[in-house]
């Protein structure tokens, strides 16, 4: 597959997601859009991995819990290798060690494997722990054959290895591998690269082995200033981290620590505050129902029957939203999340394009935008967004 010139990260995204589905290339769990797709074949790509020398020299492999590596975490099982797997969306901690039980069968291997293995057969290890990681394996959506990487948009992968080189895990010198179907080696504008985006040494398809060469420098530790109090939040073992750099004289400030003076609405309230349904049949003041639409308000529409607000919340702080409140219109299955200022609003639009809550992909504007299309005002169930 080309992608075309002048393309965004999620545009390339989109691409391989629909050519995937489309060509039935696509594995279960599908679909595969917002995810790291498994693929017909992703067996058969992992196996190449034996036939590295940085495989069979490695002692401690840390693998990503998606589905097209679970070959590789069985072969690491099965060649006694200590294997890391990073904790879910970091909730609890930064890693977990797989540790099969005594004698483990095959089958055992097998499900140790899996999601579900990683899950009933690991034990957390801890940030004081002696954690030397010799080979890293990530899940892609596109990686091009110079090695530029691009995920499924949450910087989950990006971030764990700041984590690790900030830990001393690892070093320039840790090779970092990718398993992806040949479909989704693509050529990747230098352009969309930034400073913390971690490329990738290896790039292991059913029909190649591709050594990359890759000379751009890896991420070398946490930038800070691109890290969200909201993603803070979330994440204790960041927190953790945070605290010991601290104390270690680095400069630790976040990316929205410090909002310039008076950039909260003076509509604002409590961060997570929501109204709920049923309240005054006129517009609160600020509302973004009045003729002046305010430009630090998102609308999300599409919103599945019966959703809750709870969810969508959940939802929210999954993509490092954190609006400073939120005005709920479940009749009309949409709401409006109100932030600090502009940049803030435009900042969520960004890190929300493409939320969905179950199979619904939802519809998220800026609430200006939306108005001005004639669809704000909510009265019906809005179409699936054309991406």
């Amino acid at each position: 597959m080309e992608s075309r010139a002048g393309v965004s990260k999620q545009d390339i995204r989109e691409q391989i997601w629909d050519y995937m589905e489309s060509q039935n290339i696509a594995d279960f769990p599908r679909p595969v859009h917002h995810r790291i797709p498994n693929f017909k074949g992703s067996y058969l790509a992992c196996q190449s991995i034996k036939d590295l020398g940085v495989f069979a020299r490695t002692q401690e492999v840390k693998v990503d819990p998606d589905k097209p590596l679970e070959g590789v975490r069985l072969l690491a099982l099965q060649n006694k290798k200590t294997l890391l797997v990073p904790t879910p969306r970091l909730r609890t901690g930064l890693f977990n060690r797989i540790t099969p039980p005594p004698g483990a069968t095959k089958d055992i291997l097998r499900k140790c494997a899996t999601s579900q293995g990683v899950r009933d057969y690991s034990v957390p290890v801890g940030l004081d722990a002696r954690v030397l990681v010799d080979l890293v394996v990530v899940g892609s959506v596109a990686v091009s054959e110079k090695g530029w990487r691009i995920g499924k948009g949450e910087g989950y992968a990006d971030l764990e290895y700041a984590m690790m080189a900030s830990m001393g895990a690892v070093s320039q010198g840790t090779p970092v591998v990718t398993i992806v179907h040949d479909c989704q080696v693509v050529d990747i504008p230098e352009a969309l690269l930034e400073d913390h985006d971690l490329t990738v040494d290896y790039i292991l398809t059913p029909t190649r082995v591709i050594a990359t060469g890759c000379e751009r420098p890896k991420p070398t530790g946490i930038t800070w200033s691109k890290i969200s109090c909201a993603m803070m939040g979330r994440i204790p073992v960041l927190r953790s981290l945070r605290s010991r750099e601290k104390q270690a004289g680095r400069d630790v400030a976040l990316q929205d620590e410090h909002p310039p003076l008076g950039a909260r609405s003076q509509h604002a309230a409590p961060p997570g505050a929501v109204r709920r349904p049923g309240g005054p049949a006129q517009p609160e003041a600020g509302s973004p129902r009045g003729e002046d639409v305010p430009s630090d308000t998102v609308y999300v529409g599409n919103l599945p029957r019966d959703t809750r607000v709870s969810e969508l919340k959940r939802a929210l702080r999954e993509r490092g939203a954190a609006p400073l409140r939120l005005t709920w219109q479940g009749p009309q299955h949409s709401a409006f999340l109100h932030f600090q200022d502009p940049a803030a609003a435009q900042q969520a639009l960004s890190c929300l394009q493409g939320l969905h809550l179950g199979a619904t992909t939802l519809k998220v504007a800026l609430a200006r935008q939306q108005r001005a299309s004639g669809l704000a005002g909510g009265h019906a169930r809005e179409p699936h967004p054309d991406h």
